[in-house]
């Protein structure tokens, strides 16, 4: 990270705690943040430094629930999505979203939709463990060298594209997340 975005992170972050108070939050959620895996670890961890008793989770899931679809979508982007959308699909409707997903450094999508094909979510179940397949499967994805497969949406997607989409999930769930 170069010092000017450095410096206006910094004041994007401090403003927000001045003017909202939550210290937390803006510190997770800085919206000019590189879309990286290794910016992606630090803010999960970030995360998990909190009481898991303080974290508030809205929408359909819960904290387990959600970590466990993230990792879902980081391990099937190396291993295959169990089910895709048409081929039309991909090249239209799919690309244009990734496309417009990239521009705006964020994705919009149902924060409650799973992976189609994937197995149920649990409702239950150790948050911790999640987190940690989450991250785990952030960190096998960064030494992956061997061919992506196709996201069931996008279509093929380079590295660069699918850290990008894997981080922007990531932070388009972290919405649902408060400080409680």
């Amino acid at each position: 990270m170069n010092r000017r975005s450095f410096l206006k992170g910094a004041t994007v972050t401090g403003a927000a705690v001045v003017a909202g108070g939550y210290g937390f939050w803006s510190s997770i959620a800085v919206h000019d943040e590189p879309l990286t895996i290794d910016f992606a670890i630090v803010k999960l961890d970030k995360l998990l430094a909190q009481p898991l008793q303080n974290l508030k989770k809205e929408g359909a899931w819960n904290l387990f629930q959600m970590f466990t679809h993230l990792a879902q979508s980081v391990e099937y982007s190396m291993t295959g999505y169990p089910e895709h959308k048409s081929d039309l699909f991909k090249q239209t409707v799919g690309s244009v979203a990734f496309s417009a997903f990239q521009r705006k450094k964020q994705m919009a999508h149902n924060l409650g939709e799973v992976i189609p094909g994937a197995p149920e979510l649990l409702q239950n179940g150790d948050i911790h463990a999640a987190a940690y397949r989450f991250k785990q499967s952030l960190i096998h994805f960064a030494k992956f060298e061997e061919a992506l497969q196709p996201h069931f949406a996008y279509g093929a997607l380079t590295k660069v594209q699918y850290e990008a989409a894997h981080v922007m999930h990531f932070n388009n769930h972290l919405k649902e997340v408060h400080m409680g």
